[in-house]
């Protein structure tokens, strides 16, 4: 992130952070073969293949998600 590496899965990014994979994962194959072709059209995120890198461009609205995510079911776990 940023020329950083993260290890945070809830790091939070701020419009204009760039996210990017390290050098040695840019040549795993396994990691390439995912990656590769799968480029999705979000409208927070601009996302360059070639280089692996993409920038955050602002949170996401709830509506611009395409997962069947249940809230209500995320709040009654930590309600617990």
């Amino acid at each position: 992130m940023n020329g950083d590496v993260v290890n945070i899965p809830s790091f939070q990014l701020q419009p204009g952070d760039v996210i990017s994979l390290k050098e040695t994962t840019k040549t795993n194959a396994g990691i390439i073969s995912l990656v590769r072709g799968k480029n999705p059209k979000f409208n927070w995120l601009e996302w360059t293949e070639s280089e692996f890198t993409g920038t955050f461009i602002a949170a996401p609205e709830r509506e611009s998600v395409p997962e069947n995510i249940k809230e209500q079911l995320i709040v009654e776990l930590y309600s617990k």
